[in-house]
Order: C-alpha cells, then structure tokens, then sequence
C-alpha cells in the first residue's frame, strides 16, 4: 500500500508528472503528507481519498525536501514531532525555497497541545495546526479549502503572468509596427530622394486623349521648371507645351500604347523659360491600383545628348569637307604653280603690246586669286603650314587696328576692349590677323546700316586649371537664324550675294583656331547681332617678334652656279621649275619620286641642294626623302615645297618650307639664303619631333 501511495515519487517517463501550479499532467492537485508513523500517514491518506487529489507521503522531513526538489504540491500537511529533522526544522527549509515559499503548510500534531507551541509552528510558517487523532471530516474541509486557496491563487499568478506577457506581445507588436512604419517612412523619403536625383522623370497618365498626368515625380520641375501639380491639374497641360511639328508623332505614340502595350518617342517640349528641350519619353501599359488600365513611364532630358549627336555629325562633316578641300588644294596648287611660273616666263619676254600686258595682269590676278582661296580651304581643313610665336594679343590688335578700320568703313564704330593685363598667346600672327580681319569683314556686311564693331579680349580658367586667351568679335547687326549658325563655318556657305562674298573667311577662321588647339562658339539671334568667341591655350613666355617669312616679296631675283636636285611627280610642275632654276643659271639634276633622288645623290657628289616635294607617290614622303638625303650627305641643302603637306605637316618644323604656288622671285630668295649659309641647317632633332606631333595632333 506504501508503495502504491508514493507512485507519484517514482513515475516512469510515460507517466503524468506534477505541473508547476502543483498539478500533475491530468490537472488534479497534489497533496504532500509528511509523517514517520505510517499508520498516521494511512489514516490521513483514507480521510481524503475521497477528493480526488493525487496523495503523496513522505517519511522523513529529508525525503519531504527531496519530493519538493522534483515536485510542487498544493498542501503540505507536516507532522512536527519527527525523529531527526522535527516539523519545525522542516517547515523552516521549505519557506527558504522559492518554489514553496507560498505553499501552505498545515501541522499535525499529538503531543504539543500549548500555546507555546502553537505559536512557534504558526510562526515557522504554518496556516494551521490539526490536533490528532485527527478528525476525517475537518482534514477534508481544511485541505479541501487550503487547495481551493491554493488552486485560486495559482490561477491569478497565471492570469497575471498571461496578462503580462499580452502586455509585453503588445508593447513587442506595438514596437515592431513603429519600427515598420518608420522604416516605410525612410524608404519612402529614400524614394523620394532618389526619384528627385534621377535625370529623369517618372509618371502615370491616363489611355484617353489628351492623356492627363495621373502621376508626375518631384524632377519634372528641375527639367521643366514647373511643378508637378501643374500637370495633374491641368489635364491638357503636357500636350499643350509639346513642339507644334512633333505633336501629332506623340499623340500618334500614346494612342498606340493602348493596343501594343508599350511607347517611345522623342520630342521638343516648351519648358517654363520659354525654351525647348529635347525629351525622351517612353512607357509601358499596366493596370493601376484600382484596377484601371494607366500608361506608366518614364521621361529623360535628352537635350545634352541630341547637342552632342549634332556637335558630332557637324564635326564628321567638317572633317570630311577637310579631307576633300585639302586633296583637292595639292593637284590645284601644281596647277597654279605651272600657271604662276608660266606668266613669270611671259612677263620677262619684255613684249611692248599693252593688250598682252593687261591679259597677263588679269591671269596673275586669277591665279592668285585661286592661291588665297586654295589658302583658305587649307585654313579650314586645318593643313595649312603655321609659323607661332608667343605674342601679346592686345599689341598686335592694337597695330592691326588701322587696317580693321579701312575694312569696316566709316559707318561702323570700332572698339578695341583690352583685357587689364598682358595676355600671351603662341600663335601664327599673320593667321590671327587675317583671322580678325575675317571676322571684322563679316560683321561689317551684317550691319549694312553701320553700328558698333567691338574687339575684346579676356583671361579665363578652364575646369582643369589651364589659362585660356578669349578674344571676342561682336557687332551690332542682323544677327543669324539657327540654321545660318549651325552652317557658318562651312566652306562656300554664305548669306550674301552671288559675287559678294566666296564663303571661305569664316572658314579660315575655324581652321586657323583649330588647328591652334582652341575653340570657336558663336552668340547669335536674329536681330541682335552676332558675337563670335575664339578661345586659345594662354602663353606664358613673353611677347617675342614676328618670324621672318621665307617669302622674300619683291627681293631681287639672284642666281648661282650650283648644281640642285629637283624632285616633283607632276611632270609638268617639274618642267617649270626646271625652266624656272635653269633660266637663274643653276646646273639642274631632276628626279621623280624618292628612289630617283637617292640614286641621284649617291652617283653625283656635285648637288648642293635638294629641292623636293613634300606629297609623292610611292610611300616616301619629300621629309623622308630629306632625312635619307642628309644621312648620306650631312652638308646637303634642302627646301621642301608642296601645296599640301597633309599629315606630314608636324614632320616639315625642322625644314624650310616654301608654299606652292611660289614666285620666281620667292623661290630664287629662298635658294639664295640656304646656299649663301657657312653651314647646312641642323639635323632633325627626334624630341622636337615629337612636340611638333603632339601640337599638330592637339588642334
């Protein structure tokens, strides 16, 4: 029967075990009996089998405390006079425990009956004391409303502790749901922002004409200037401010996106500075949030873009134009030369007849008149032989000031604006002027009423640090359209009349400015006049003289009794200059091309002087040639001629250079001033090479 009372003791790990309120798996309460009398324990065990608690007995206060350490009870019921650890002792160990610490303890006692005694078990933590022999029906009631208590109390910690952890799972829920919230919140902002930093903007419109803004992000207004309420507002608003002549194309792009579910079309839209901008509009169909059917997309400012594209097909054009005007200025050149030479023959023949004088007058004019233009194109395609020097700009707009005044005429003002300190420029100071007086002939016809013709220059940074040279040409004129200004530069374009003009000086003028490594822009609108912007790299050596040209204009005409090599492919150039040389009493050695030189100079000793042309057939260029010349002869001469030295023009800076069409006199001066020299001019040296390349490759 012992055995049977204390299973709870030593239940299997099948088997219920007690709950932390002091209920087993099955919800019945236990109860604790602690008595070293069995049959006391027996008779507590029979009084309340009835109520249905799972009874547990113990010995010993030990084995009490030891039932305590795996188990929870609701009632203790503790006998105090016990041999080795009493009640007392028992009762005092189990209020030290925080697991029964609000256990009730109730005593069973035989012996001490005092007041005394009761006093001390009420005092060691006993709710009652029950006298034995022990009364079955007052046990019952006293347990029974001791766990009653017990199971009431358990049962308000339990809603308690449930009510607690509701509050704690509220305050968790209510934390998460800020944190959520303040997280949408910052994704939100972070939205924003990127949407504003975007170059683009991003809408939704509706799928009916005229398509009213549903939608328009914060970076309209950056693009456009207004905000995006105008356009939700005003539903025809975006339609309204599209270009008249691409309207119908995005109309016709919007209404497709109905059926094939997508759009793109690039357009000129009016923005709030009244100017246009180039946007880039594309989306797809989708349906919104309530279910109806929106065109959602996208718009990009193109206008960066699309002034790029055209700066490229203008540059494209430019080049190719070079390209053909500098092939066509060789051939043209050799002819002028032939022609040139030809009326030098005539001229010397001393013929008295004043018809034939005034004929050969007007052919030299025709001819030089092609040699400026063949000049000009050369200018344009940036091929043309440029002689810089570092040059204060102010001074020498300063001395050319006259002639600008004789261009412009009396009914045009003339205003020269300098800059407050000396600028530097390493230029070709007859390209700059001529550059000017281009400039200056222009304005001058765009205001047939007379006005005002200002000249200024300024000191500038650019973004990188270097120091720039701006030289600015304004009037007061006509002005130019949009189409006028992106064709200026062109070669043979031109607003005036037939026979007014031949299109070439501001021609000449982007050449020379490119080919000085600067840039040229143009400020124009109709009917506030034009300002025409040369920007140059700024010098910083000082202001130095002019170069002596090689072309010697009316120096007198001297010969010599030296033997010279001429080299030229055009049979009929060759033969002039043959005539030409011979006619100055130089012995004469011609050849073809490179190989024929070479063979020359290696079977005849007596040539002093190379005098050869830069563009030849044959892979071997009039520089090559000269360089192979002077590595076999070191004392050799040698003059370069051509009327196009193309891509070997950085290679001619170390050799002199005579341009074609050359006249008689020119070409005897130049002769004269290499063969009169002690000494052959310096070898090539590689590094000055080199920099040539780079500022030829730089313009």
């Amino acid at each position: 029967m012992n055995a049977a009372i204390r299973r709870d003791l030593h239940a299997g790990p099948g088997e219920p075990r007690a709950s932390p309120q002091g209920e087993t798996g099955l919800g019945r309460p236990r109860v604790l009996i602690v008595d070293d009398d069995e049959r006391n324990a027996f008779a507590a065990v029979q009084a309340l089998e009835d109520l249905g608690y799972e009874l547990v007995v113990a010995r010993s206060g030990e084995e009490a405390l030891r039932a305590l350490l795996d188990d929870d009870f609701a009632v203790i019921l503790l006998d105090l006079h016990m041999p080795g650890m009493d009640g007392y002792e028992t009762a005092a160990l189990i209020r030290q425990r925080k697991r029964s610490l609000s256990t009730p303890i109730v005593f069973l006692t035989a012996i001490f009956r005092d007041e005394a005694h009761v006093f001390q078990a009420y005092s060691a933590g006993a709710v009652d004391v029950v006298f034995k022999p022990v009364d079955p029906f007052i046990l019952r009631s006293k347990v029974s409303v001791l766990v009653e208590l017990h199971q009431k109390n358990d049962e308000l910690k339990r809603q308690l502790a449930y009510r607690d952890w509701l509050l704690a799972e509220n305050a968790k829920a209510q934390a998460e749901k800020q944190s959520a919230l303040a997280a949408l919140e910052s994704s939100r902002a972070r939205q924003e922002w990127i949407l504003r930093a975007l170059p683009m903007v991003f809408h939704s419109r509706g799928v009916e004409h005229p398509f009213p803004a549903l939608f328009v992000s914060d970076g309209v207004e950056g693009i456009t200037g207004f905000a995006p309420s105008r356009f939700t507002s005003e539903p025809e608003f975006g339609l309204s401010r599209v270009h008249p002549e691409d309207l119908e194309r995005v109309v016709a792009a919007l209404t497709q996106a109905a059926t094939s579910g997508s759009y793109a079309c690039e357009y000129r839209w009016r923005c709030a500075d009244d100017q246009y901008r180039y946007l880039l509009d594309q989306g797809v169909l989708a349906a919104g949030e309530d279910g109806e059917f929106e065109i959602f997309g996208a718009i990009l400012d193109a206008t960066e873009r699309r002034s790029l594209e055209e700066q490229l097909t203008q540059a494209r054009k430019m080049e190719a134009v070079g390209q053909l005007t500098g092939g066509v200025a060789h051939d043209f050149n050799n002819l002028l030369t032939v022609v040139l030479g030809n009326i030098d023959f005539l001229e010397r023949r001393g013929d008295d007849d004043g018809r034939m004088t005034r004929r050969i007058d007007a052919i030299r004019q025709a001819a030089s008149r092609g040699r400026d233009l063949t000049r000009q194109l050369l200018a344009f395609s940036r091929r043309q032989q440029l002689n810089p020097v570092t040059l204060e700009v102010d001074a020498l707009i300063a001395g050319f000031l006259p002639l600008l005044r004789q261009a412009v005429g009396e009914a045009v003002v003339l205003r020269h604006q300098a800059s407050t300190i000396p600028l530097h420029l390493h230029v070709d100071p007859t390209q700059l002027e001529s550059a000017l007086l281009n400039l200056a002939v222009n304005a001058r016809d765009a205001m047939p009423e007379g006005g005002t013709l200002t000249v200024a220059t300024a000191a500038e940074t650019a973004p990188d640090g270097t120091m720039l040279v701006c030289l600015t040409v304004s009037d007061t004129g006509l002005g130019m359209s949009e189409e006028v200004r992106a064709r200026v530069f062109e070669p043979f374009f031109t607003t005036k009349e037939v026979g007014a003009g031949s299109g070439l000086g501001l021609s000449q003028v982007y050449g020379f400015v490119r080919q000085s490594n600067g840039t040229v822009s143009i400020d124009s609108r109709p009917g506030h006049g034009a300002s025409i912007r040369l920007t140059l790299p700024a010098a910083e050596a000082p202001a130095a003289g002019f170069p002596e040209a090689i072309e010697g204009g009316e120096a007198p005409v001297v010969g010599g009794p030296e033997t010279l090599l001429v080299v030229d492919d055009d049979p009929a150039v060759l033969a002039m200059t043959v005539e030409m040389l011979g006619d100055l009493g130089y012995r004469i050695v011609t050849a073809a091309n490179a190989a024929q030189a070479l063979a020359a100079l290696k079977q005849n000793p007596a040539i002093d002087l190379l005098f050869s042309d830069v563009v030849m057939p044959g892979g071997v260029s009039g520089v090559s040639l000269a360089r192979k010349a002077r590595v076999l002869r070191p004392d050799l001469r040698v003059l370069l001629t051509s009327g196009y030295v193309g891509s070997a023009a950085p290679l001619t800076a170390d050799v002199p250079l005579i341009d074609k069409p050359y006249k008689r006199a020119d070409l005897a001066q130049a002769l004269r001033r290499l063969l009169s020299e002690d000494a052959p001019p310096p070898r090539p040296r590689r590094a000055r090479r080199r920099s040539a390349d780079r500022q030829v490759a730089a313009g």
